[in-house]
């Protein structure tokens, strides 16, 4: 895994959007149904919007009827952190970039065989990459 990536709160504001800052940030969670990656089946890898570490693979997606962009497995052993969540009166599995600690979602254990995980993210934690294009971390 690469060096991760600490960065001042006003670094992290100048390099992202205000959605994308506070889903990633502050943990804050978009609307079902309206991310841009929802419903996006173009073939390649979701990388990180803070770092543009890989994180998941197009061949991962599928629908899970929940409105948010989700993958039965990451991209590599090592990409994503899990954290016990307590928020909101639940108990859950958060999952954040282990490079730079954006938070992206949550994961579940109720996914597609042969992993039965749901990696439940928000489309602003992520940005695209074409197959055949080159990786572009920061």
């Amino acid at each position: 895994m690469n060096d991760k990536i600490e960065k001042t709160d006003a670094e992290w504001q100048s390099q992202l959007d205000p959605v994308q800052y506070a889903v990633c940030r502050c943990s804050a969670t978009e609307r079902p149904f309206t991310g841009k990656f929802w419903d996006h089946h173009d073939d390649g890898l979701y990388v990180c919007v803070g770092c543009g570490t890989p994180l998941f693979d197009s061949r991962a997606k599928f629908d899970s009827g929940t409105g948010w962009p989700s993958y039965s497995e990451a991209v590599a052993a090592g990409a994503i952190s899990e954290h016990v969540d307590l928020s909101h009166g639940m108990r859950r599995v958060e999952v954040r970039c282990a490079r730079c600690e954006s938070h992206l979602g949550h994961l579940f254990p109720d996914g597609p065989r042969p992993t039965g995980m749901r990696y439940c993210i928000n489309s602003a934690s992520l940005d695209f990459q074409e197959r055949d294009s080159e990786p572009t971390q920061t």
